[in-house]
């Protein structure tokens, strides 16, 4: 327990005790804090309290803008500096309790606090690790027989997506043009996309790195996973339905992608680890892990039209439906030597399960425009509308308490006129 009043339905109880980046309107300057309850912990007020034997020599992280610095020192440093916040924040410790001055000024309120992006992303990679959602693309676009690529079963298929476009929960989006070919028998158009889609996703941050040439270990994959976000990888379905062939998603996908601002730290998610999905055939040996690195974790997304009183929830999904677990993603991006550095922003593809509700794009809620996602109030959609808010949420449920990560939203706004 705390001595920071939590509610049993809060996402940030001690449990949690995510990272952000804030700044409030009497100080705009960005800094890095802890969530606990409805206070964002500054933890650069109270940085001489972490007297450990990592963390003593590398107080000043907690003095810059991102979490950068802190994610590079490595997972003994995460660990410590955990201990040392649960020690910090318990009912029983007197330090940060008893201190009213300290506690007036290492303590802010969540609601008067502007979230930013918790680091500076230097890459992006978006993998493709839902069986299901594999599945169910394949079968609309190649049908059933060929529904699977045939090295989808063999490595963590992914792309290189654009950081410099990955926005802050909160953050508003405008629908973009390109080409599109909705008539294959006559020649490509120009506009605004018509068929606009959210993807459903969660990622991680790379913390501690790998040099040039030196591979990371599946066996220590998670040495180097910092923490977890909720995404909406956004996409323009006909954009890229016209342009991926041979190469992949491109500008379909690079005008946004929305992340959540309180990165929860993979201590906070052990807890909730599962199994893994059995996986055949076989992966090769530098895929293999038996530790188990699935996470149950709900996820819900909803929409907000213009004309609708409150958001409807249009998918109920899970984590643990993953099929490719992060440790093999990131041992799979860095087989080549390739160097990932602290901030690094690792994502998991579209989220979907074996049932219709769980289905984690419109794409395949609507099946490809053929049936309508019903909405309150008489809407309905096949994808999104101008005006339209995305809200994702997501959490662990353990015994009384929860461990969540806040919200993912966006609104979208209209193309502009050309």
């Amino acid at each position: 327990m705390s001595f920071i009043q939590v509610s049993p339905d809060s996402d940030f109880p001690i449990h949690n005790l995510p990272y952000g980046v804030f700044s409030t309107d009497d100080n705009p300057r960005h800094r890095v804090g802890v969530a606990i309850g409805d206070q964002i912990l500054i933890l650069g007020v109270i940085k001489s309290l972490f007297r450990g034997p990592v963390m003593s020599k590398h107080q000043d992280v907690f003095e810059e803008e991102t979490l950068n610095a802190f994610m590079a020192l490595g997972h003994q440093a995460w660990a410590e500096t955990r201990k040392t916040l649960q020690t910090l924040l318990s009912a029983n410790h007197s330090t940060l309790r008893d201190d009213c001055q300290l506690r007036a000024r290492a303590f802010v309120p969540r609601g008067g606090a502007t979230m930013h992006l918790p680091a500076h992303i230097g890459d992006y990679t978006d993998f493709y690790s839902s069986r299901d959602h594999a599945t169910n693309v394949g079968v609309m676009f190649r049908g059933k027989d060929n529904a699977l690529m045939p090295n989808w079963l063999r490595l963590p298929v992914g792309y290189h997506g654009r950081a410099s476009s990955v926005v802050v929960s909160g953050t508003p989006l405008r629908r973009p043009s390109g080409q599109m070919r909705p008539d294959q028998s006559k020649p490509p158009v120009f506009g605004p996309s018509k068929q606009l889609d959210i993807e459903l996703e969660m990622a991680f941050f790379v913390g501690g790195g790998n040099r040039l040439g030196e591979p990371v270990a599946v066996e220590t994959a998670h040495e180097h996973i910092f923490g977890m976000v909720l995404m909406n990888d956004w996409s323009a379905r006909d954009i890229q339905a016209w342009e991926y062939v041979p190469l992949g998603p491109f500008l379909g996908k690079n005008f946004g992608t929305s992340i959540s601002p309180w990165v929860v730290p993979m201590e906070a998610l052990m807890p909730f680890a599962e199994p893994n999905p059995v996986q055949d055939p076989e992966p090769l040996p530098y895929l293999q892990h038996q530790d188990p690195f699935s996470f149950n974790i709900n996820l819900f997304v909803a929409i907000k039209g213009e004309a609708m009183e409150q958001a409807a929830t249009i998918c109920r999904s899970n984590f643990k439906f993953m099929y490719w677990t992060m440790k093999q993603q990131l041992a799979h991006h860095t087989v080549t030597g390739c160097n990932l550095r602290p901030g690094d922003l690792l994502a998991s593809g579209t989220i979907s399960g074996p049932e219709p509700e769980s289905f984690g794009s419109m794409l395949e809620l609507s099946w490809r425009g053929s049936k309508t996602i019903e909405l309150p109030g008489g809407e309905s959609r096949t994808f999104l509308k101008d005006g339209d808010e995305v809200i994702i949420t997501g959490h662990c449920q353990g015994p009384g308490h929860r461990v969540g990560f806040g919200s993912c939203s966006g609104l979208i706004l209209p193309a502009l006129q050309r």
